[in-house]
């Protein structure tokens, strides 16, 4: 019986046997696999190549490269460094191709953004409102004169005690209107005019003039702040006035005025508003009788 050597096909592993266990099934020392041994060469053959296993349930391999005749090659150790690597690098790979909508998400977003410019950001090309220009308080917008007054079509605006606003928010409540900045909590100017509990339908659609030497007006309150105190000149008489509502549609009313109070400061309010009108607020409890 003659021995010939054949290969693992699983790690490559040089083994030894003789021609009578050519078939039987034998043990790598190096991988464990169930080996098939190869059929022995012929006779007289010259075992150039080195023959190879077959791995126990797959079809035979052919024969490997050849290796010098003569010269038993040493065992070799499986490379499990390099294939502990190629598992760490595969399984770095599928993580990364399985969660990449989340990894390059914002990358991609940003990428695949158009460029803003100035006409495709909607808000830098709406053109600014320009700035309300308060008129000054000169003898030409101040004037207690009727005859000379054209009130302008444009946000009321004012002079309030020498303080200059818009008065750009109008409520009715209560038979009492006030025009004050469009501002939250307290503002620093306001105008009240008091038409003694009238119903908004009573001045809805009139134009009421009210000249410096009427016997009856409307009570008339200018409110600013000194700091932080609060201020107010309340006039009765005096002043002139001019207002003209439109029609009541809902809870809206529009308006225009011209108002101008007596005195060195030369105070006065002058332009357009829209009127919201509110419900009167609900009367106080009277305390119980004791």
């Amino acid at each position: 019986m003659s021995e010939y050597k054949f290969a693992c096909p699983v790690c490559g592993q040089h083994m030894k046997c003789d021609s009578s266990q050519a078939g039987s099934v034998m043990e790598c020392p190096t991988c464990f696999q169930k080996i098939t041994a190869p059929q022995a060469p012929a006779a007289g053959d010259d075992q150039k190549f080195v023959l190879t296993g077959t791995k126990v349930g797959e079809r035979p391999l052919p024969k490997v490269a050849a290796e010098s005749p003569g010269v038993v090659p040493a065992a070799k150790n499986f490379p499990w460094i390099i294939l502990i690597v190629v598992l760490v690098v595969g399984l770095a790979g599928a993580g990364v191709f399985a969660f990449r909508g989340k990894l390059f998400h914002h990358n991609t977003a940003t990428t695949n953004a158009p460029e803003q410019t100035d006409e495709s950001n909607p808000v830098a090309a709406t053109p600014k409102a320009p700035p309300i220009i308060l008129p000054p308080a000169s003898d030409t917008n101040w004037t207690l004169s009727l005859d000379t007054v054209t009130t302008p079509d444009a946000p009321a605006v004012g002079r309030i005690h020498g303080q200059s606003s818009t008065l750009d928010r109008a409520i009715f409540q209560g038979g009492v209107l006030t025009l004050r900045p469009s501002v939250r909590g307290s503002p620093d100017v306001s105008l009240v005019i008091n038409f003694g509990g009238a119903l908004p339908e009573a001045i809805a659609g009139k134009t009421i003039n009210v000249t410096t030497n009427a016997d009856q007006a409307a009570g008339v309150s200018l409110r600013w702040k000194d700091g932080a105190q609060n201020e107010k000149t309340n006039y009765d008489s005096g002043y002139a006035l001019r207002l003209e509502m439109g029609a009541l549609a809902g809870n809206r009313m529009p308006g225009k005025i011209y108002f101008c109070a007596p005195g060195e400061l030369k105070s006065y309010v002058m332009g357009t508003f829209n009127v919201e009108v509110r419900k009167p607020k609900p009367p106080k409890p009277k305390p119980p009788k004791k």
